[in-house]
């Protein structure tokens, strides 16, 4: 049997498992009273406790053992959840997370991380000796079992059991003890059987604290029979014994008598607590509800019988809890359960786990399928079959449909990646000293799982320089008017076929002047220079530049926010900053939906063939004469009373041959800005797979990619963002493309 991937699997459970984890422990100390917070930490380490037994990685089961027995006390009320608390349950998150690759590995643990775990286990246990709570029951004691004489009357034996403390019901309260209710069929005499013989053998089982009778049967004294038995018995019991124990003892009278055992309340939270616990499963009730011991095999059989006859038509739980055989609240949690365990079982039947490596070669592959129908509609329309073009026109609608569903493959939500962050913000928000909270919006927009995967670490370093720099002290926001308490936020949205992703704060914002003058001390801006408040603000992005006037472990050094910028270009997005001084920063990172396959509108400069992504493209339209005189002498045209800032592309790429005698205008927009791009020819739309360009190639600017037409030809992909900037002349360039 091959293990790999179960052993893949388990890895991503295992990591799944611990960032519901940590999220679920960085929301309960906001909430500490959220029970269902509670369990869930429960259940995932208690899962991943029996995942690594499964594999035999003894380390990690032993480790979640200690971290289970301090979350039982947890659930148990026995101990309060702090700060303090949290900070140790999440640092053992963190121990068992270091552990999977050894342990999957099968290589020993390091000296250094065995050391941490003796560590975290100490701490774990010195949580746990704190007092304990007493058992539920006590043994039997000498004196209760000696007390109760072996022979004598009815009367005598009652006047023994009937304690003088049993009336004192506020010392000893009733839901500590056992409830057994005894009805004796009226023959029990007749057939040999003494009906205080097992009281006398309960006492065995623990302390028989009261015995009250019952008369409601008793005939008049003309009708009485003297071998008939009409006494009614109600038993508490404080014993430890459970249930399958007690109810061994009437094994020889059940069809004689009618027996009902309630347990104590501290039973019925245990199998609260066991029924919580139990894995997923489908099981019946009943078959929950003998797991936990909270039925005896004879009490469900009867259920069952009674259930089974035509004339009960109450279902199961129903009848388990009328007939006294199982308190109401164990019912209903094992209801619960099931009801649980069928939707995550549903859930679970949907989802399928796909190796990444395959989802790339299937979007691969439909990136050349794409290619090819494009070739044969070219080839179908060369042709000029009527058949045939409208058979190709049918292919590239299945292809366009296939694309569309690859696609969706390789989407998913961005929450997860910024529920990440709440760790983060809560350890950096401890060390700096600063009251500092996460908002979350439109975590389920989704984008390309590549995308996601390599925008984690930008994220990263504007949110933590959002904390150092950002947010102010305490004191300082009080003193201006704020609530002490500031936020970082995430947002994430779609725009104009992109994704936008937000990193705000609500702190100082930036200082324009502050800015400018280091800028100018390192000889990033000249003194004479006079650019806008929103180009000064660009410049904390260059290479080595930073404002902080002291360098801490979190930022200061200048490095960071020019890798932030370069890590969002390689992603063909761009990063942009608005700021207000006193009010706060935000940082906006517009990215590509996906990096493989888009829908494209081509257009033509002289034999060369341009796509732009058709998410862009906002209108078309013929440049007349008199815009060509503008495009040439203003560089933007008129277009419905707006000013359009235009680019011709001839001159941007230094085209010269083949002039056309008739342009048009493609208006593009990102973002809020537009711009209209001059070009020869509109050639209509395409589906466009993207081909990097490679790194000999990674200094042509307004270019993004190629990709290949299904001539065979090779078109250039236009970097829409850059041309745009160097509409408004943010960025000057100089690219030459034959």
């Amino acid at each position: 049997m091959d293990l790999n991937p179960a052993l893949d699997t388990f890895v991503a459970e295992c990591r799944e498992l611990l960032e519901q984890m940590e999220q679920s422990l960085l929301a309960l100390e906001d909430q500490p009273d959220d029970r269902e917070l509670l369990d869930a930490v429960f259940r995932a380490a208690h899962t991943i406790k029996g995942s690594a037994g499964m594999f035999g990685f003894d380390q990690m089961v032993s480790f979640t053992h200690h971290l289970e027995n301090l979350l039982d006390k947890l659930r148990a009320g026995e101990l309060p959840f702090s700060s303090s608390l949290s900070a140790l349950l999440l640092r053992s998150g963190d121990h068992i997370q270091s552990m999977i690759a050894p342990s999957v590995a099968e290589e020993p643990l390091s000296g250094e991380l065995q050391a941490r775990g003796t560590a975290l286990v100490a701490e774990l246990a010195a949580m746990l000796g704190g007092p304990v709570a007493a058992p539920a029951g006590k043994p039997a004691s000498g004196a209760a079992t000696s007390a109760a004489p072996k022979h004598g009357s009815l009367a005598d034996d009652l006047a023994v059991f009937l304690h003088s403390d049993a009336a004192d019901e506020s010392a000893s309260p009733i839901t500590r003890y056992w409830r057994i209710s005894l009805q004796f069929g009226t023959d029990v005499l007749r057939n040999g059987m003494d009906p205080m013989s097992f009281v006398r053998y309960l006492a065995t089982l623990g302390d028989v604290h009261s015995v009250a009778t019952g008369w409601d049967r008793l005939p008049p004294l003309a009708e009485m029979d003297p071998e008939s038995c009409y006494v009614d018995l109600e038993i508490e019991l404080d014993s430890s014994a459970d249930r399958t124990a007690i109810e061994a003892v009437f094994d020889f009278v059940r069809d004689d008598c009618v027996v009902r055992i309630a347990p104590p309340t501290q039973v019925v939270d245990a199998q609260l607590k066991a029924i919580d616990a139990l894995p997923e499963s489908t099981g019946r009730l009943g078959e929950v509800l003998s797991a936990v011991h909270a039925v005896a095999a004879s009490e469900l059989s009867t259920a069952l019988a009674k259930q089974a006859s035509a004339s009960d038509e109450r279902p199961l739980g129903q009848i388990l809890v009328e007939d006294s055989a199982v308190p109401a609240a164990v019912v209903d949690a094992a209801v619960e359960r099931q009801q649980q365990s069928r939707q995550a079982k549903a859930q679970d039947s949907r989802l399928i786990r796909i190796d990444a490596d395959k989802l790339d070669q299937l979007i691969n592959i439909v990136g050349e399928l794409v290619i090819a129908g494009s070739g044969t509609q070219a080839l179908a329309a060369k042709a000029g079959i009527p058949d045939v073009v409208e058979s190709a026109a049918s292919l590239l609608r299945l292809v366009e449909q296939v694309r569309d569903s690859a696609l969706g493959l390789r989407m998913v939500a961005i929450g997860a990646t910024f529920q990440r962050f709440q760790r983060v913000v809560r350890d950096v928000s401890r060390e700096l000293g600063k009251d500092i909270e996460l908002a979350i919006s439109g975590a389920e927009t989704e984008l390309d799982k590549s995308v996601v995967e390599r925008i984690g670490d930008p994220l990263m370093h504007l949110v933590r320089n959002a904390m150092d720099h950002g947010i102010e002290s305490g004191m300082t926001r009080v003193a201006a008017g704020k609530s002490a308490r500031a936020q970082v936020s995430l947002n994430a949205y779609h725009d104009s076929g992109s994704i936008v992703i937000e990193v705000g704060d609500d702190g100082a914002g930036l200082n324009v002047e502050k800015i400018r003058r280091k800028a100018i001390e390192r000889g990033l801006l000249a003194a004479s220079a006079n650019p806008t408040p929103q180009e000064i603000r660009q410049l904390i992005f260059e290479a080595g530049f930073s404002t902080a006037d002291a360098v801490s472990n979190l930022s200061g050094r200048g490095v960071g926010m020019d890798v932030v910028r370069r890590s969002i270009e390689a992603l063909r997005g761009t990063i942009e900053i608005q700021s207000e001084e006193g009010t706060g920063t935000t940082v906006l990172i517009r990215l590509p939906l996906t990096l493989a396959i888009i829908d494209g509108f081509m257009v033509g400069l002289g034999a060369a063939r341009y796509v732009l992504p058709l998410d862009v493209v906002v209108e078309c339209m013929e440049l007349s004469e008199a815009h060509r005189h503008a495009v040439s002498e203003q560089g933007f045209i008129n277009v419905r009373g707006e000013v359009l800032p235009v680019l011709r592309l001839r001159d941007a790429f230094g085209i010269s041959e083949g002039a056309a005698r008739r342009e048009n205008v493609v208006v593009v927009r990102f973002g809020q800005i537009k711009a209209g791009l001059v070009v020869d020819e509109l050639l209509g739309e395409l589906q466009t797979v993207i081909k990097p360009l490679g790194k000999l190639f990674s200094y042509l600017q307004g270019i993004s990619g190629s990709t290949i037409l299904g001539s065979g030809e090779v078109a250039l992909i236009l970097d829409v963002p850059g041309l745009i900037k160097r509409v408004e002349g943010a960025r000057p360039t100089g690219i030459v493309v034959a």
